[in-house]
């Protein structure tokens, strides 16, 4: 629309991953000579993290673009694989197995040893050529436990001097945490180059607007006042998806009123359009989000949210609540936190807002509505034991629920009794009878926090009922790792 106006071959803020587009900002290239580094010695693992909308994808796709020709690549965008499947696409990708034979089905009856057989004796033919491979996996906070062990079991193929693969792990923040995780003690041990990638600062951003309207070439044609920047900055948080974002419908807005100045007004209109505040104002479940990306992994609600974590609860409260963290300041200054001790709860196990445990503003009623057939499970938390680890709980819930509150969703509680685990109490976002009201609700939960797992579960799940009737562990307990 706007680029013939403006003179653009293309639009020059799209958020497809072009590698073109890459602005080598201090943190990407950084990140860069690192991998390159990497690739060059065989240092074995490595793990690039970043907050949603950094430019991970990005900047793997611009490494394979500069990648010589005696470097075998394997890229693996979807992370939900099994690990046959993970195995198959790594060999695909390496040219030993081709698209035809994976979609025919002609590898069906091979078993996973076989496949790893196959993939080490690719390797050991590299040998002689002095070739080398490469396997980045994007995502990689979305494996799943049995698949990372899978990967790690990869990185034993080697001779007695070297590896003889790279193993490239690109995720978001929550990555870091998943690999501390008990579970996955050898792979963490692995990894030789861990690596951040953080939002650009205000001057970075102004040299990224700058330079993808260079690459898209209309730069001589429109410009951002150096006002507009600052607002950029602002409203983005430095995040270059949102730049992306806002950018773009800044420039429509110029074009609609057919002008090549882009304003701060602009931005700021452009910004409301899409839902967009200021990160003094924003939040990501009512976390502003300066505040958020400071304390991510100081937060217990991100902290659980994160899916597989083979460590117990209460660590994980204790740890991410410890005072001095955003949760314990966020308890302190709440006004529920200046409220009259009280203690009330239903007889079918559904609590009111407040906890017994600590301080609390008026009781509102979290029980699920009687013709709710679904609801989203957010988390489990443990509510009996010692009273440090209910009061850890009882702040953790608090944050959950204002998290939630603050971005629209109708808050529930609901106690189960897990037997000899003690009794726990499940946070849940919203009732639902239409199942595709429930999945969008989801969705947007997902793409709102890093590692978000929310879940769509029956209503009887959700109160334990079903659980109650059945000889499976408790599904919210295994997912967070506390089943042995």
């Amino acid at each position: 629309m706007y680029e013939q106006y403006y003179g653009f071959a293309e639009k020059p803020f799209s958020l497809t991953p072009d590698p073109k587009y890459l602005y080598r900002s201090q943190p990407h290239a950084d990140a860069f000579d690192l991998l390159q580094y990497a690739i060059r010695r065989r240092e074995g693992f490595v793990v690039v993290t970043g907050d949603i909308g950094t430019g991970k994808t990005t900047l793997c796709r611009a490494l394979l673009e500069e990648i010589d020709r005696t470097t075998f690549t394997a890229l693996v965008l979807n992370p939900f694989l099994s690990e046959e499947d993970l195995l198959k696409r790594i060999l695909q990708d390496f040219g030993v197995i081709s698209r035809d034979e994976f979609k025919a089905g002609r590898l069906a009856r091979i078993s996973k040893q076989e496949l790893i057989d196959a993939l080490y004796d690719f390797l050991l033919g590299l040998i002689p050529l002095k070739a080398s491979a490469v396997l980045i996996i994007d995502e990689a906070q979305n494996l799943p436990l049995p698949v990372l062990e899978q990967i790690r079991i990869l990185s034993n193929l080697e001779t007695d001097k070297e590896k003889l693969l790279q193993i490239i792990l690109v995720g978001q923040l929550n990555l870091g945490t998943l690999l501390r995780s008990p579970e996955l003690r050898q792979l963490d041990q692995r990894v030789s180059i861990r690596y951040q990638l953080e939002p650009l600062d205000p001057e970075a951003v102004a040299a990224y607007v700058a330079h993808r309207l260079t690459i898209a070439g209309g730069s001589a044609s429109v410009a951002f006042t150096a006002q507009a920047l600052v607002e950029v900055h602002r409203l983005s948080g430095g995040i270059p998806r949102l730049i992306n974002l806002i950018c773009d419908r800044a420039l429509l807005a110029g074009y609609s009123v057919r002008t090549n100045r882009i304003t701060p007004d602009m931005v700021v209109h452009a910004a409301k359009s899409l839902d967009l505040q200021s990160p003094a104002a924003r939040s990501w479940f009512g976390v502003p989000r300066l505040t958020w990306r400071a304390s991510l992994l100081a937060s217990a609600a991100v902290a659980l949210f994160a899916s597989a974590m083979a460590v117990s609860a209460t660590t994980i409260l204790y740890q991410r609540f410890a005072p001095g963290t955003f949760a314990a300041q966020l308890e302190a200054s709440s006004p529920a936190a200046r409220g009259p001790q009280a203690d009330a709860r239903s007889a079918n196990g559904i609590t009111p807002a407040h906890d017994p445990l600590t301080p609390s503003a008026e009781p509102v009623d979290r029980q699920l509505p009687s013709d709710a057939a679904l609801t989203i499970l957010i988390g489990s938390y443990p509510v009996s034991g010692p009273d440090d680890v209910r009061v850890t709980s009882s702040s953790a819930i608090r944050a959950v629920t204002e998290w939630l509150e603050a971005s629209g969703f109708p808050v529930y509680y609901a106690e189960v009794d897990l037997g000899e685990r003690g009794r726990w109490r499940r946070v849940l976002a919203g009732a639902y009878t239409d199942p595709e009201a429930a999945r969008a609700d989801a969705a947007r939960l997902k793409t709102s926090v890093a590692g978000a797992d929310a879940r769509i579960v029956s209503a009887g799940m959700a109160m334990g009922l079903v659980a109650a009737s059945s000889h499976e562990p408790d599904p919210v307990v295994r997912r967070s790792g506390i089943e042995p």
